[in-house]
């Protein structure tokens, strides 16, 4: 079996961000290096405080870094409408018996691409602006980093206005930063995540398997399905973020493009926008692969199967 990849989960939990963790977590394939918080779904306190949470439920070691509360230039917008006050809304949350580490997410970033060079691949799936930070204090990370992972943006519409998804339009000055930079980059979108919904059927994967992290994550699954409900008319909530990992893991389950993306900073109707260059019209040369498809049943099935290694 090959050596463990390494990585980093940035992140800003959330309801998927948490099963992003478990599912990173549970997977051989990978080496989690650390959590690094980031402001997003709910405030950077929170969302540190999440990702300890989602550690304590499985008695991981790994450390957590938290890192930046607010946007590179903008006002910070979150997100308690979907995630609920605490972020993780639905399911009994344990106690944190241990805190994060001292060094700001960033500077860990840094430190650990330096010391792995060509080996870490960096897994966000919140705003960008972590990896943002780390890019323009350490310009000379970018060519060290193995790739970049990030589940934001989208091909066709948005969710949180109509032209923008959530993590794009938290940060997009993050993101032109990070699809500027020549990183070797993967964007899941939208237009691949709402091909993964959480419907009862696929909670009870989960609930069936009789486990205090099984329940967790059917908790978490059958609360986040209230806003799609309200907001789409869907059976369940879209499994954002897990989708991720799973790419690490199993590559066969998906379809990618090249693409080139653009990230709209007008500050018009269109702002944080990732246009998507699908066919190609510029001749621009691709800055990233975009995911276009997404086996769903299989990926559950993989979810379910990693998710029951903890007992």
């Amino acid at each position: 079996m090959p050596a463990p990849q390494p990585v980093i989960l940035d992140l800003d939990p959330g309801h998927d961000d948490a099963v992003n963790i478990l599912l990173a977590l549970a997977s051989p394939e990978l080496h989690v290096l650390g959590l690094t918080s980031v402001f997003g779904n709910v405030g950077l306190e929170r969302t540190t405080r999440n990702a300890l949470i989602t550690r304590e439920l499985v008695r991981s070691a790994v450390p957590v870094y938290a890192g930046a509360d607010r946007p590179l230039v903008q006002e910070r917008i979150s997100a308690e409408a979907v995630h609920g006050d605490s972020g993780l809304d639905g399911p009994h949350l344990p106690e944190p018996t241990r805190g994060t580490e001292p060094e700001h997410a960033a500077h860990f970033i840094i430190r650990t691409v330096r010391a792995l060079p060509g080996e870490v691949t960096l897994v966000p799936t919140g705003p960008l602006t972590n990896v943002a930070l780390a890019f323009r204090l350490a310009p000379d990370i970018v060519p060290l980093v193995r790739q970049v992972v990030w589940m934001g943006g989208s091909t066709d519409t948005g969710n949180w206005t109509p032209a923008a998804e959530f993590n794009a339009l938290a940060d997009p000055h993050a993101a032109h930063v990070v699809f500027g930079s020549g990183v070797p980059l993967t964007m899941i979108g939208l237009n691949a995540s709402h091909q993964a919904i959480a419907h009862p059927a696929r909670v009870q994967l989960f609930r069936a398997l009789n486990t205090p992290v099984g329940a967790f994550v059917a908790d978490l699954l059958a609360f986040f399905a209230e806003h799609h409900r309200e907001r789409y008319g869907w059976e369940g909530g879209a499994l954002h973020d897990p989708l991720t990992v799973a790419w690490l893991l199993r590559p066969d389950l998906f379809t990618v493009q090249p693409m080139h993306v653009q990230i709209d900073l007008t500050g018009g109707p269109n702002h944080g926008r990732t246009v998507a260059d699908i066919w190609n019209v510029t001749g621009r040369p691709p800055n990233a692969q975009v995911m276009t498809h997404v086996n769903a049943d299989a990926f559950f099935a993989l979810l379910r199967d990693r998710i029951a290694s903890f007992h």
